[in-house]
């Protein structure tokens, strides 16, 4: 049956593949930005456009009865002007994770990537993997390839309304226990968004709802929910594996890995990404492949070529002096571990800023980065805070990058830049010939631009 769609917020990058996908299975769609009324986003409201989308301002003049359905980020308040009219009108109204829910619910198979680290890349492997493979399938990963060069669009393809369709099952809104798909990824479980013990019963119940669950057995939450599911198969490093992962090499330049499969068969991974982390994502998007049809010949070759997720140890460039600047999403402890050591693994001094996202997530993550840095940084790394992007909203400013690099005084020497600008500064400042420089850091829309103009700079 075909429905008449309104999206709020179509610009982001959660909300334009569902868009674009439901456009592209013959949903009537219309949607609005405020971004896209202040004249920002005109590349993304061509691409709308041209799927045949329409776009309406977000003052809640698009809203009328012969609307079907108004999906929603679940950032957006009661009090807005779209989501009064929705009320007033009777108007039906689901969230992001819920619309997304519906269309891997419906999936043939339909595939859930889930975990707190490594769900774009995974995401992105599996979907080049199929690209390249030339598997119809339906793709919505919250990064774009490195190739894609648009950093807003997230990984976005629109397959056969009964084919495929594979995407990031994300915990951070506690929506997860929606999900009810073919085929599950749990890749792991670390301290992110909330709790362990509620990110736990999270985890368990979109467990529950998998018909076929995966799990990393190099995690040992993931492993622990796997033990009471009548179909989980286990992947990964942990020698117990059901498809053992034997590592190779983690780097400097590239990762490289034997999977080993249950009939016997190995599949050597070589992937043009360093790191355990990246192994560890080649592996599960490798299982996945394997497990709905395709060759382990295709997968092994496809792997060998995949261009890498933007902003996923994204490679920038290396100035004429031999500085090579990394580009990284990372913003939890775990991630910042992995992107941290692998950058150690191919030079012999990082120079490293993270610059944190909102006040309350900063809290959150305070402690952590406080027993984390000074374990995992090496005495002649670098590294500096920089000033905690602020993307707007009513909270508690009780927090800033300053404090944090305080918290670190005692232990080793740690460096503040306020804003961009000061970054700059700091990296010119600080970088010689043969150091790594690594940004780090999410939501934050300018942080590409900030890695490339640092690279120039150098």
């Amino acid at each position: 049956m075909k429905r008449w769609y309104h999206i709020s917020g179509i610009a982001g990058a959660g909300m334009n593949p569902l868009a674009r996908l439901l456009a592209a299975h013959g949903h009537t769609v219309q949607g609005s930005d405020r971004g896209i009324d202040a004249g920002h986003n005109s590349e993304i409201a061509a691409l709308l456009k041209a799927d045949g989308i329409t776009l309406v301002p977000q003052d809640g003049s698009g809203i009328h009865e012969k609307l079907d359905m108004v999906a929603h980020s679940t950032a957006v308040e009661e009090s807005t002007p779209e989501m009064q009219a929705c009320l007033q009108k009777g108007v039906q109204r689901q969230t992001r994770p819920q619309l997304l829910a519906e269309i891997i619910n419906a999936g043939d198979p339909g595939i859930a990537i889930a975990g707190t680290s490594g769900k774009s890349t995974v995401t992105g492997m599996l979907a080049w993997i199929l690209k390249q493979s030339q598997q119809p399938a339906s793709i919505l990963g919250g990064a774009a390839l490195a190739e894609d060069g648009a950093t807003h669009m997230g990984c976005f393809a629109a397959g056969p309304a009964d084919a495929p369709v594979v995407a990031e099952a994300c915990e951070s809104d506690g929506t997860l226990v929606g999900y009810r798909p073919s085929i599950g990824f749990i890749h792991n479980i670390t301290r992110d968004h909330d709790e362990m013990e509620s990110l736990r019963q999270q985890f368990t119940t979109f467990a529950t709802g998998c018909k076929q669950l995966f799990v990393n057995a190099a995690c040992p939450e993931s492993l622990a929910i796997a033990h009471s599911h009548p179909n989980a198969c286990s992947y990964g490093s942990n020698e117990n594996a059901d498809i053992h992962l034997e590592v190779v090499r983690t780097g400097p330049w590239r990762g490289q890995g034997t999977l080993s499969f249950p009939d016997g068969d190995d599949i050597f991974l070589d992937i043009p990404q360093p790191g355990l982390h990246n192994l560890e994502n080649a592996a599960a998007a490798a299982v996945c492949a394997e497990h709905i049809g395709i060759s382990r010949t295709d997968i092994c070759q496809a792997l060998a070529c995949f261009p890498g997720v933007a902003r996923r140890y994204q490679h920038i460039g290396e100035s004429v002096d031999g500085i090579t600047v990394i580009d990284d999403y990372a913003h939890n402890a775990d991630k910042i571990r992995a992107a941290i050591t692998t950058a150690q693994e191919g030079c012999d001094r990082l120079v490293a800023v993270f610059q944190p996202h909102g006040f309350g997530p900063t809290r959150f993550l305070r402690p952590e980065l406080q027993e984390l840095l000074p374990r995992i940084l090496r005495p002649h790394d670098k590294f500096c805070y920089a000033g905690i992007y602020y993307a707007g909203g009513t909270v508690a400013k009780d927090i800033s990058a300053a404090h944090l690099a305080e918290d670190l005084a005692e232990q080793r020497q740690c460096d503040y830049a306020a804003d961009h600008h000061a970054v700059c500064a700091w990296v010119c400042e600080t970088a010689i010939p043969g150091d790594t420089v690594l940004l780090m850091g999410a939501r934050d829309p300018s942080l590409p631009q900030l890695a490339k103009a640092i690279h120039g700079l150098l």
